[in-house]
């Protein structure tokens, strides 16, 4: 079953934990089933691909791996904050808001 998550792609993250803490990026892609995010240029590693008619050569590609969704934190601006969920003033919708700051997340 999916769960709801409080990052959406798009949004700016920084990682918090792991080998790339403290590097900041934009989620590509969120994997809802295992709970994993692709961050633009961070989590960086070397696929090698095999010899074939179009590359006789074969080749080495980088790209970004997915990384637990507990290890990043948004970021809006200069803050780093966790995301709750709650009702809008009218109180007719969910909407993202900072923990740090009340403010609603657009």
């Amino acid at each position: 079953m999916q769960t709801k998550l409080k990052l959406k792609t798009g949004d700016t993250v920084v990682v918090i934990a792991g080998n790339h803490k403290g590097a900041s990026g934009v989620i590509k892609s969120i994997d809802r089933e295992t709970h994993r995010v692709v961050v633009e240029g961070v989590n960086m590693v070397k696929r090698h691909t095999k010899p074939s008619p179009q590359q006789p050569e074969g080749k080495i590609i980088e790209k970004e791996a997915p990384m637990h969704i507990s290890n990043v934190k948004l970021k809006l601006g200069d803050v780093v904050t966790r995301v709750g969920r709650k009702l809008n003033e009218s109180g007719d919708k969910l909407v993202r808001y900072a923990k740090k700051t009340a403010e609603e997340i657009k």
